[in-house]
């Protein structure tokens, strides 16, 4: 039942979020549309005191000129005040995220499920609510599984980590599905014409070792993996949990002391983008 209550409440947000900005808008033309013909039609103005509604209707119109604007410092007052949070906490900084005009965000980590989850939602929304996205831009980077790696891999004896290359296939396989899953969501919302929208997978040599998210290159969180965690099913296998990792949180837009170090994480994940990580195996082209 709880879940059913969730899942409702979640459907009621959605429901706000694609309706609240056009009923404001209207509203707020009505108010003003309303006063300005009270002034010059005369049974109106007697009625609503003309004098009195022009006031109100000039107020309208600064209301609805500035809504986006209210919006936005809203958007920024929703940033949590402390500078730590928790990777089942996303989905309030992509929310965040999309309240803008053009968006990016960039990922680097283990397989970027938890954020997965969010992007899969709010650009299915994109379609019937593009808000005032005008463009998105999504870039993964995560680790190159198709390689042995001691982590992910089993656990030996004594804890020795030993490559798996079933349960790598395993996690790689989830990854090409998720690829797939956002690049024909991006190809689908990017045809109707409002938004634009790109989402592309890249992979890196080596374990997973921290987990890095940026959202339009002013808000980073950063946290490190717990390389030691474990899974078990048929065997046991060490399995970083990325969902209980901890982030820190750093916001150039409210902190102003954040700044050197957002610029710092945004050119390390840029130059790792474009120096060091590659296509994954999945998009390669098959050899002749």
């Amino acid at each position: 039942m709880s879940g059913d209550r969730g899942g409702v409440v979640r459907s009621l947000r959605r429901f706000q979020q694609r309706v609240e900005p056009t009923a404001v808008r209207i509203l707020l033309l009505v108010i003003f549309v309303t006063g300005l013909t009270a002034q010059f039609v005369a049974p109106l103005g007697d009625a609503l005191d003309g004098k009195t509604f022009l006031g109100g209707a000039l107020l309208s119109l600064v209301a609805f000129i500035l809504y986006e604007a209210v919006k936005e410092l809203t958007a920024v007052s929703r940033l949590p005040a402390r500078v730590e949070a928790n990777s089942r906490n996303l989905g309030a900084f992509v929310a965040d995220a999309f309240e803008s005009r053009l968006v990016e965000i960039s990922f680097s980590g283990y397989t970027g499920e938890t954020l997965f989850n969010e992007l899969y939602h709010r650009l299915e929304r994109l379609a019937e609510a593009p808000g005032p996205t005008r463009r998105v831009t999504v870039r993964m980077i995560v680790p190159d599984f198709s390689l042995p790696m001691h982590v992910p891999s089993r656990v030996g004896a004594d804890g020795v980590a030993e490559d798996a290359p079933e349960f790598r296939r395993r996690i790689e396989r989830k990854c090409q599905e998720y690829d797939q899953i956002l690049s024909d969501l991006a190809t689908g919302v990017t045809r109707l014409g409002h938004v634009e929208v790109r989402c592309e997978y890249r992979v890196l040599s080596g374990p997973p070792l921290q987990k890095l998210c940026i959202f339009n290159r002013k808000r980073v969180l950063h946290g490190l993996y717990d390389l030691s965690s474990r899974m078990s099913l048929q065997e046991e296998y060490y399995d970083p949990k990325g969902y209980d990792t901890d982030l820190t949180v750093l916001a150039a837009e409210r902190r102003p002391e954040d700044e050197p170090a957002v610029g710092m994480w945004v050119k390390h994940f840029d130059d790792l983008w474009e120096l060091v990580a590659q296509a994954p195996a999945w998009r390669r082209p098959a050899a002749a």
